[in-house]
């Protein structure tokens, strides 16, 4: 009876985590694993419960580098981590509700994801959602650097051109920042650019590879049609209207689905994509780069999306811009204006 007991107990801690202290009779949230639980990364998604958040967790629960996923949200993780947890693979479990519990959630995490905020709306612009994804993100980045500042952040939460630099003056005031381990998400970019660039070329997207710089709104994106791989060239016109639709995939989505939602499930995706990077970096593999937003000197701007070089540390390296075209060095241009105003949004709002 004793045996059994302790087997429930631990199926419990799993998926119910006491408030506060995760203590239970022989039984801590640091040791406590599922029988045959594979060795990982232990990953904390914050805002599990959402749009972006839900098919964000399911997918990382089927990611073979993750042993621990910790699923936080201020409503209904309880039945989020119950139902990604029936899934049979190696990683553990672990719902997480609402403020009391955020510490919890994050305390010994590898790799934190946050898409928590809400989502856009018809007529909506990235700039309208500032005011209350901005809070959101200072609550949750107060939070990381308390109880896991070594780890890697993905911040997901729009406007990311804004949230990023609010994330990084959360921890200069905390004393943890490292301009190494907070990314910007902006693979959905990238995504989206290999996905319509490939639909004009007649190719597997997975055999396209786009580099979009800059940010991650609107004029902010500019994708570096002049370097794609293979290489290929296209007309004034096809460049225009590639860069536009992939500009504004944002806004392509939100207005097909009529205001029942804006880009969740390919954002999801975009996120495992990008996490799955980050964590095979994270093991020490080779040649692992990926375009995001980042404390970066490639421009005069504090912050800006290029291609990085992913290792134990985060971002070990930071590739220039290479050669660009005339479209695109007034596309920088144009980016540039419009990030700068974006970047010091968010430094003020920490500031203020």
């Amino acid at each position: 009876m004793q045996r059994s007991a302790e087997r429930i107990a631990t199926i419990s801690a799993h998926l119910n985590p006491p408030p506060s202290s995760h203590q239970m009779e022989g039984l801590s949230a640091a040791n406590c694993r599922a029988k045959g639980g594979s060795p990982g990364f232990k990953v904390a998604i914050l805002g599990a419960a959402g749009g972006i958040g839900q098919p964000l967790a399911m997918l990382m629960k089927m990611n073979p580098l993750v042993s621990v996923l910790h699923l936080y949200d201020v409503a209904n993780t309880p039945g989020v981590t119950a139902d990604i947890s029936h899934m049979d693979t190696g990683a553990v479990v672990r719902g997480f509700l609402g403020p009391q519990q955020l510490e919890d959630a994050l305390t010994g995490m590898d790799l934190v994801i946050i898409p928590a905020g809400v989502p856009r709306k018809p007529g909506m612009t990235r700039d309208d959602l500032f005011n209350i994804n901005a809070g959101i993100v200072k609550t949750l980045c107060e939070g990381i650097a308390k109880c896991c500042p070594k780890a890697i952040v993905n911040i997901i939460s729009n406007p990311v051109n804004s949230t990023v630099p609010i994330a990084a003056e959360v921890f200069k005031m905390a004393g943890t920042f490292d301009p190494r381990r907070l990314l910007g998400v902006t693979m959905l970019d990238v995504v989206r650019a290999n996905t319509f660039v490939a639909e004009v070329l007649g190719l597997d997207p997975r055999e396209v590879d786009v580099p979009v710089v800059g940010g991650h709104a609107g004029v902010t994106i500019l994708p570096l049609l002049s370097q794609i791989k293979p290489p290929c060239s296209f007309t004034p016109a096809e460049t225009e209207h590639l860069t536009s639709r992939i500009q504004n995939g944002g806004t392509e989505v939100v207005e097909a689905k009529a205001g029942a939602g804006s880009a969740t499930l390919s954002m999801a995706y975009a996120a495992v994509k990008f996490a799955d990077a980050c964590l095979h970096g994270l093991r020490g593999d080779a040649a692992i780069i990926q375009c995001a937003f980042v404390s970066s000197q490639v421009t005069e701007l504090p912050f800006f999306a290029s291609k990085v070089r992913l290792g134990r540390s985060g971002v070990e390296e930071i590739f220039p811009l290479g050669p660009l075209n005339e479209y695109e060095r007034t596309g920088l241009e144009k980016a540039k204006k419009e990030l700068a105003t974006s970047i010091q949004k968010g430094v003020g709002f920490v500031k203020k």
